[in-house]
């Protein structure tokens, strides 16, 4: 990471909502990856590009993405003077409780869906911004709920309810299958062979077929699920070490090189900020 970068993260201790404001320079500022929350961010300054279903974006300043759990996105400023934002973290099951107290039916066996990735809202944008400050300014508790009940009601324009399904009709069932498989073997040390031989199908065309399917070939996904449950384990107060063992990293140091460049920390770091737990 860039030495000028900076990142500054908290968690909030009864809603589990991670809040994170941050700064890159110019070039490129995280790599593809995905988060098991829903995110919800506000560009402050500078040119924000990321790449995320299948489009490049670029936010300015005033502008808020929207991104889904499992959403593969990226990060780089394509500017000199790089860009600045702000970003909460919203656990799905919380969301998902809270947004259905204020729908009169919320539909059985739907998911929450952002209608677009990239909007501009100002209304959105400083209820986004008041939340922020409640949480990471560790505001009182009524103040903090305030906030993320003034969030929640301008998120009910930019939320939909999409029906939850095994697999996904526009992709290549043999993807899903090699993705589920991952997901259900994750810990392992698995081989292409293995993965094929599961779905039935050569490596070289399962690679071709996956790629196109989540962008990113089966080892990165691979990478990136492995990353994602270590964030949680992290956040909890784990160690790095031992997190590294169980989840399959060659060691410390392994998990070390991959999280600092999808999240621009390392895990230690991560953990002390979640946690506020010692090193």
């Amino acid at each position: 990471m860039n030495p000028s970068n900076w990142i500054d993260l908290a968690q909030d201790r009864e809603t589990g909502i991670e809040t994170l404001r941050a700064h890159f320079y110019k070039g490129h500022a995280y790599d593809p990856h995905w988060h098991d929350s829903y995110l919800v961010g506000v560009t402050e300054q500078g040119v924000q590009r990321f790449n995320c279903r299948r489009a490049r974006h670029d936010s300015t300043p005033g502008k808020i993405f929207l991104i889904e759990p499992g959403e593969i996105h990226d990060g780089e400023a394509p500017d000199d003077a790089g860009f600045t934002y702000r970003m909460l973290y919203l656990d799905p099951q919380w969301l998902e409780r809270e947004l259905a107290s204020l729908f009169e039916e919320a539909p059985a066996n739907h998911a929450l869906s952002f209608a677009e990735t990239l909007t501009q809202d100002p209304r959105l944008a400083q209820a986004a911004l008041f939340a922020f400050g409640a949480l990471h300014g560790q505001e009182l508790r009524i103040v903090r709920q305030s906030a993320l009940d003034g969030l929640l009601g301008r998120l009910t324009q930019h939320t939909q309810w999409r029906q939850r399904q095994s697999t996904d009709p526009r992709l290549p069932l043999v993807a899903q299958r090699a993705r589920d498989y991952l997901h259900a073997h994750c810990y392992r040390d698995l081989g292409m062979d293995e993965l094929a031989a599961a779905c039935g199908i050569d490596r070289f065309r399962l690679t071709r077929a996956f790629k196109a399917a989540f962008g990113l070939p089966p080892h990165a996904y691979l990478v990136q699920l492995r990353l994602a449950r270590a964030r949680r384990l992290l956040a909890g107060g784990a160690w790095p070490a031992d997190v590294a063992n169980d989840l399959g990293f060659a060691d410390q140091s392994h998990l070390g090189r991959w999280f600092l460049r999808a999240y621009g920390m390392t895990p230690a770091a991560y953990r002390k900020r979640c946690s506020n737990l010692p090193d």
